[in-house]
């Protein structure tokens, strides 16, 4: 398996890859025009990895098995949210009230909305093949943006953060949409999910400004507050592994948790390192290490995952990675364990 890149012969069978996912994962959309503009604004980010100033650049990459030359999978960066058009987020916040009068104590919880023009990174747009899930590939898609993240730290916000997949069922229903959005917007979830992909505007001219107390909500919708999709818990769990964190703040349209964590601060981001490959062998022992490993020439950033073996003088590879990669002795790689130690 190899993360590359997205380029423009991918199209094709991106494109029948996005009919295959469900509601709530507006960054892979099914209509192919507006995935060719997400294509075309990739493109142009991967042309000059020098730009130090992060501004929007959207970076597509592909999981591509080579075996077949088939796409099975794809993922995102955006190094920068808000700008011109805000990033919109409801930030979850517990009231106290109190009366002396009846001698009770109440706990609510309140969602305040909040816009950001000046936010941070963000990762997303991970989606994998039905048939090509398991066997670690998931996290080797994912674990691959935070080695580009580590290759090109210049590009990016100091914090990154990921907007899980809340909790939407497979006709396209949420409960908190259904108990608070739609009084607001008059449209279904799917049609507002995906038209906030290619136009916030209409965010801004419907939303309520004032305080949205949850307890007012159905139960359904309470209950889905800061709670990920079933399919989305794998992507939660490793992504906590990896350092970060839910800190308060949910998806305004079906609630689903904001993660973060600061760049440096995650783990393979942390525990990558840069060596030189002094050797290639076509099988590693028992005292090899698993690991994820990048390459960098002429701006064409790759990765994949394989055994490798430090030493005093730099890596062994096993020669499968290397062939993956592109690599020969004397090439520099990034790498990071595949997996945290404990």
């Amino acid at each position: 398996m190899l993360i590359r890149p997205v380029e423009e012969r991918d199209l094709d069978q991106l494109h029948e890859l996005a009919q295959l996912t469900q509601y709530g994962l507006t960054t892979l959309p099914k209509d192919r025009a507006t995935f060719e503009k997400r294509v075309r604004q990739s493109l142009r980010a991967f042309e000059d990895l020098n730009d130090a100033d992060p501004q929007g650049q959207l970076y597509l990459f592909v999981m591509e098995d080579m075996s077949s030359k088939k796409v099975v999978g794809t993922c995102g960066i955006v190094s920068k949210v808000g700008g011109f058009k805000p990033f919109y987020a409801f930030r979850v916040e517990t009231e106290i009230q109190e009366s002396h009068t009846l001698g009770s104590r109440h706990e609510h919880q309140v969602l305040h909305l909040i816009k950001n023009h000046d936010g941070p990174t963000e990762i997303g747009s991970l989606f994998l093949h039905p048939e090509f899930r398991g066997g670690g590939n998931g996290r080797v898609l994912s674990l691959s943006r935070f080695l580009f993240l580590a290759e090109y730290p210049q590009l990016f916000e100091q914090k990154v953060i990921a907007e899980m997949r809340g909790v939407v069922d497979e006709a396209g229903h949420s409960p908190f949409w259904e108990a608070f959005g739609v009084h607001f917007f008059g449209i279904d979830f799917p049609n507002a999910d995906m038209l906030s992909l290619i136009n916030k505007d209409f965010i801004e001219e419907l939303i309520p400004r004032h305080p949205v107390y949850v307890d007012l909500l159905s139960p359904e919708a309470q209950a889905s507050v800061a709670n990920v999709h079933p399919n989305t818990i794998p992507a939660r769990r490793l992504l906590e592994s990896e350092g970060f964190a839910y800190d308060s703040l949910v998806d305004i349209f079906e609630a689903g948790p904001v993660l973060h964590s600061p760049l440096k601060d995650i783990r393979t981001v942390k525990q990558s390192r840069v060596l030189p490959v002094v050797s290639i062998e076509s099988a590693l022992g028992e005292d090899s290490l698993l690991a994820i490993v990048s390459a960098q020439d002429h701006q064409y950033f790759r990765a994949s995952s394989g055994k490798i073996i430090e030493t005093s003088h730099g890596l062994v590879l096993e020669s499968q990675l290397a062939n993956e990669l592109q690599l020969a002795v004397g090439h520099s790689v990034r790498f990071a364990p595949l997996k945290a130690s404990g």
